[in-house]
């Protein structure tokens, strides 16, 4: 197959490094954490705060659900599953200053 025929959401999928199975009480990301524009952490849906090292460790856990693990250099952080809804991407959550 040829690259320009694989669906926009396949190509998302193959840039991520794994995607956890969430558990059933698994958590959503409702909102992130940043400093000087870069992301820091996420706030999860039972009103806590995690760094971004710990929200890439609660996701390998399935302890958080729609997201995969990606990394830059040797810096995990974690993306929106591709699914063609802009609403639940990270990047349009709103930034929360943390507890």
């Amino acid at each position: 197959m040829d690259r320009n025929d694989i669906p926009d959401s396949a190509l998302a999928r193959i840039a991520l490094d794994s995607i956890p199975t969430p558990k059933d009480d698994a958590k959503d990301i409702v909102g992130l954490v940043k400093s000087s524009g870069r992301i820091t952490g996420y706030q999860l849906s039972d009103g806590s705060t995690v760094s971004k090292e710990d929200g890439v460790a609660l996701a390998k856990d399935g302890e958080i659900k729609g997201v995969g693990i990606a990394h830059r250099k040797d810096t995990e952080y974690l993306k929106s599953l591709p699914d063609d809804t802009e609403s639940n991407n990270l990047g349009t959550l709103p930034s929360v200053t943390p507890d």
